[in-house]
């Protein structure tokens, strides 16, 4: 199921618009969660950059350091067509620091790479290690009644929007589940384990994106249901609770814990009652998708069904050009907020 096929939670688009005209109409800026320590054998650089993909920064990185390029660390990808901010790290241990700031001179017309800061640290990043990303957008040439967009937008603020995976997770044309498939059946051999793990992922990404999709259209994307495990808000633990109790449904209400989807894998399902029966219903029409990822090694995860921006505010810029600005957790899409109010 494409992403343009999936449900939405408040009634769908109430307008139009384009999105990233340009590079700087779609800004990221990387939220570790933490500084760098001040001393210690590992560099941690800080890098902005324009119409550039965060693998190729790692490349250039490596190179001048004289590493594989495996050596170096960062929290996640980025957007190429974007301008993003974001941390890499290398192990200096008995090496000078080279000149980082040539760096800047390896990039094409149209795209740049700016070394914002250097610093020591004790560690090397890995992935994964950021708590999430700030957002600034601009939306150009809108269509549609302000009112009814500054009314969803509300909404969205209030309530969250389903926290499926972004269009960007399953490659370009959304062919990496069918290339997961070939790659189960043996008629597909990946070329290199960077690949693998891509397609891995779309595949156990397509079976969130349609339990997440089950529960908006029974209504209980948001609501706490017998079986369920419970995410924590901004962090990777979660829990089940053998009822549905005031605490519960307070927490749910509060944006304190949501719903889960499964991110499958081998082991136990974990849920029980209605949600159990939803997922293994699911899944069992999705058998060769659940048996490739468990013979892949994959472990049973969860993830938020829930996703609700923090610090969410918006300005028109113009009457047919809007800011908006939000910070969202590690791993999820701001596209997916974008697609519950436009068309773009």
């Amino acid at each position: 199921m494409s992403v343009d096929q999936l449900p939405y939670a408040h009634g769908g688009p109430v307008a139009t618009a384009k999105v990233r005209s340009c590079p700087e109409d779609f800004q990221v800026y990387e939220d570790l969660g933490f500084e760098p320590t001040g001393e210690g054998q590992h560099r941690m650089i800080e890098i902005e950059k324009r119409d550039l993909n965060s693998d190729w920064v790692a490349s250039q990185i490596a190179q001048l350091t004289g590493v594989k390029k495996r050596d170096v660390g960062m929290a996640g990808l980025k957007d190429r067509y974007a301008v993003t901010r974001q941390w890499f790290s290398v192990d200096s241990a008995g090496k000078e620091d080279p000149e980082w700031k040539s760096l800047e001179g390896v990039v094409h017309e149209g795209q740049r790479l700016s070394v914002l800061q250097v610093q020591p640290h004790n560690r090397k990043i890995r992935r994964g290690a950021l708590q999430g990303n700030r957002f600034q957008l601009l939306l150009r040439d809108l269509e549609g009644d302000n009112s009814d967009v500054e009314a969803r937008l509300t909404q969205i603020q209030q309530h969250g929007v389903p926290n499926y995976f972004g269009e960007q997770r399953f490659g370009r044309g959304g062919g990496n589940v069918d290339k997961g498939l070939e790659m189960f059946r043996r008629e597909y051999r990946p070329r290199s384990r960077h690949e693998r793990g891509m397609l891995l992922s779309a595949v156990r990404s397509e079976i969130f994106n349609r339990v997440c999709a089950a529960r908006i259209e029974q209504g209980s994307w948001d609501q706490a249901l017998l079986g369920d495990i419970f995410a924590l808000d901004r962090s990777r633990a979660s829990f089940q609770s053998e009822e549905i109790d005031e605490e519960i449904l307070r927490r749910i209400a509060e944006h304190d814990i949501h719903p889960s989807g499964p991110l499958w894998g081998r082991g136990d399902l974990g849920t029980g009652h209605e949600v159990a029966q939803l997922e293994q219903t699911i899944v069992t029409e999705l058998e060769e998708l659940r048996l490739g990822l468990e013979q892949a090694g994959l472990e049973q995860d969860r993830r938020a069904l829930r996703l609700v921006p923090q610090e969410m505010r918006w300005e028109w810029v113009e009457p047919s050009q809007l800011q908006l600005n939000f910070w969202l957790p590690a791993g999820s899409y701001a596209t997916v907020i974008l697609r519950e109010l436009l068309d773009y």
